[in-house]
């Protein structure tokens, strides 16, 4: 049982990481990026638009928090 919970704890963690935003926005951006792609509509600029913006967040948030 303990080795269910471990490779559990590892799969969070290598996911989820330090920031659960982050990892929220990526499965949101996966999910449009489908369902845009299933309407046979182009979608691959989603995900680098979503990477991009998502990056450009996480840094300007960030820097607020070691500016304090």
């Amino acid at each position: 049982m303990r080795w269910v919970l471990n490779f559990g704890r590892f799969w969070y963690d290598f996911i989820v990481g330090d920031d659960w935003t982050i990892a929220v926005g990526v499965i949101v951006a996966v999910g449009v990026t489908a369902a845009v792609a299933h309407a046979d509509i182009t979608a691959w600029p989603i995900l680098p638009v979503v990477v991009g913006g998502g990056l450009a967040w996480s840094i300007r948030r960030e820097g607020r928090h070691s500016r304090v």
